[in-house]
């Protein structure tokens, strides 16, 4: 029997992150990919997940697992592949560190993807953005934090992963740009709105001296979560849409701010307001 604990710590400290130069993000989701794994295998099996052994998880356990994500946890199938391909990175590693397990490896590897559908990304007119962007209450410090998030991901078209991990030394409000590092180690440097601007520097003033270098922190001060970020856009939604009702017909995500494209509203360039309309596809 083989334990997988100091396999799984070899691919995830050592493989993926130094070998591979995986970026923090996908080394973060690969890990919560195979806390999902574990915690599955060992319920199924009734033992504890620091006891699971390589032979533990072959292509049935691996299948179950991937029914188990769609039916109880209500995943969608893209959510599903992307848990497969982490899991595939991980069996491919194995073939060269455990060439015993050949014929397990090759079944796991035979596990198909889930063909999914191209769905058309929703899109938001002016006059909703503006309501989204006032939405957050501008005398409160959560208000504060959320209108400088939302400035921000629609004025940059952000990643959520790129809008969380921004550092304050990331940030120039003088020269009014921010530096991201995005997927794939692509480094880029954005200008900002005056009214994006406006925004940071409210947030910035308020925000404190928490220990963590993130520009967005929670309560606790501590960086805020991709889950967080969605709260906060789901409920500033809801307050937008008493002004423009067509938003309760629009599933928003932080992944619909990224398809708008920005241009200077005519006759109002000096504000650096933003016209946005759907991204061509």
């Amino acid at each position: 029997m083989t334990p997988i604990a100091p396999l799984i710590e070899a691919f995830l400290h050592d493989t993926l992150s130094h070998h591979r130069g995986a970026s923090q993000h996908t080394c973060d989701s690969y890990a919560y990919t195979f806390q999902l794994l574990f915690e599955f295998a060992a319920a199924r099996l009734k033992i504890r997940p620091s006891s699971l052994v390589l032979e533990q998880l072959d292509s049935k356990m691996v299948s179950a697992f991937l029914e188990h994500l769609e039916d109880m946890r209500r995943n969608a199938p893209e959510t599903r592949n992307v848990r497969l391909a982490a899991i595939k990175s991980f069996f491919h590693f194995l073939e060269y560190q455990h060439p015993t397990s050949l014929e397990q490896i090759r079944r796991v590897l035979a596990i198909p993807y889930k063909r999914t559908n191209t769905r058309l990304v929703p899109y938001l007119v002016r006059e909703e953005v503006q309501a989204l962007l006032d939405a957050p209450d501008p005398t409160t410090r959560d208000g504060i934090r959320d209108r400088a998030m939302l400035h921000l991901a629609v004025c940059a078209g952000l990643r959520v992963s790129e809008l969380i991990g921004l550092r304050l030394n990331d940030v120039s409000l003088p020269s009014m740009s921010v530096r991201i590092y995005g997927k794939g180690r692509r480094e880029r440097a954005l200008p900002l709105w005056k009214s994006t601007t406006t925004a940071l520097r409210a947030w910035l003033a308020v925000r404190g001296t928490p220990a963590t270098p993130e520009v967005f922190v929670n309560l606790r001060g501590q960086p805020m979560s991709r889950w967080g970020v969605a709260y906060i856009l789901k409920l500033h939604a809801k307050t937008a849409a008493q002004r423009c009702p067509g938003l309760l017909n629009k599933k928003l995500s932080p992944h619909v701010l990224r398809h708008l494209r920005h241009d200077r509203l005519a006759g109002d360039a000096r504000h650096s307001e933003g016209v946005v309309v759907a991204r061509a596809q």
